[in-house]
């Protein structure tokens, strides 16, 4: 039944260039990038990435700016710092080279039990079992694992594993050709909200399938989103080809990035505390109202943002005394999405 997945994922995905040029630190430039985000988007940069960063040396060397920028597109950037502190806790800890224990793996920073069972199974091809969401689902559905997705059910899979009641011939089907084909199988015919159980490769051997309910496999606890009302002040100072902004601290969203003054004007979520506050100081309040100002919509998380857009001179901000370490950077891409697209507004309004 394996060996059927296996073949079926050989030949579909053996294109994607981290499973070309096989080495331990392609492996865990992939799969850093893979968390969170779909293959689609990752292939847009990996290829990229490891040109300018080609090695555990050249990431560890790198600044946490640098990095920054170099992600951009892929979102997510806290997972591109625990990246570089990766390659740096290798470099200094390791010389340089990625250990294939365990042990060893989870004593790096911005290493989990996911990304070492990914290193030491499709980086080094030695048997693990890389559980992520997507395993979950797909051996839950498999092995009729009927438990609450989350703790206990990586759990419950962890020790089926280590028993042997899963996978006991791993060797012999191959720990790399195994975990890629099983999470081949989850983004494409076994996903959360729908399952191709025809197309299936492994649908003689699965329980949730013979059960006609592979959809009830694993319990999901429904939860009710959350969703907030927020209105915030962007606020634009250009100097010699230069925009006025502060580096998001690693609290904040879009951390390490760098964002235009912004406040909070509005929000349903009074406990909201990414942005400061702002009561209109009266010099502002006589000068302009806020509701008259541009204005662009975008989402992050739970929250609707409503930008709105105030071009002010360096003295203007100056006399307003707003609070914060604000320097004037280059528009580069180390600027937030947010900041980007201000900008753009921005310049249509000239």
């Amino acid at each position: 039944m394996f060996k059927k997945l296996i073949t079926w994922s050989e030949k579909e995905f053996s294109h994607l260039p981290w499973r070309k040029k096989r080495s331990l630190y392609r492996t865990l430039v992939s799969e850093i990038m893979l968390q969170q985000t779909t293959v689609s988007t990752v292939l847009n940069h990996f290829e990229r990435f490891v040109s300018e960063y080609p090695d555990i040396e050249t990431l560890a060397s790198a600044s946490e700016e640098q990095i920054t920028m170099s992600w951009k597109g892929l979102g997510y950037y806290r997972r591109a710092r625990n990246l570089r502190k990766a390659a740096i806790d290798i470099q200094e800890n390791f010389k340089g080279k990625i250990p294939t224990t365990m042990e060893s793996l989870l004593t790096i920073n911005g290493v989990g039990p996911y990304t070492a069972s990914a290193l030491i199974a499709i980086g080094n091809n030695k048997p693990a079992l890389a559980v992520d969401a997507n395993l979950e689902r797909v051996l839950a559905r498999i092995y009729g694992v009927k438990i609450e997705k989350g703790p206990k059910l990586l759990k419950a899979i962890q020790t089926m594993y280590g028993e042997g009641e899963i996978f006991p011939d791993m060797n012999k089907l191959g720990p790399r050709a195994l975990n890629e084909a099983l999470m081949d199988l989850g983004r494409v015919y076994c996903q959360a909200r729908k399952a191709d159980c025809d197309l299936c490769p492994v649908r003689s051997g699965c329980h949730a399938f013979q059960k006609s309910r592979p959809l009830n496999y694993p319990i999901v606890k429904e939860t009710v989103k959350e969703s907030h009302e927020l209105d915030l002040l962007r606020v634009v100072v250009l100097k010699d080809d230069k925009v006025l902004s502060y580096q998001k601290k690693d609290s904040e969203w879009l951390a390490g990035q760098w964002e235009l003054p912004t406040f909070v004007l509005s929000t349903s979520d009074q406990a909201l505390s990414q942005y400061p506050t702002l009561s209109l100081a009266p010099k502002l309040s006589k000068k302009i109202n806020v509701k008259n100002l541009k204005t662009f919509k975008t989402a992050i998380t739970k929250y609707k943002i409503t930008n709105r857009i105030l071009v002010l001179g360096e003295k203007e901000f100056k006399d307003l005394k707003f609070k914060g370490d604000f320097k004037f950077k280059s528009i580069d891409p180390g600027i937030t999405n947010h900041a980007t697209s201000t900008l753009k507004v921005f310049k249509n309004l000239k």
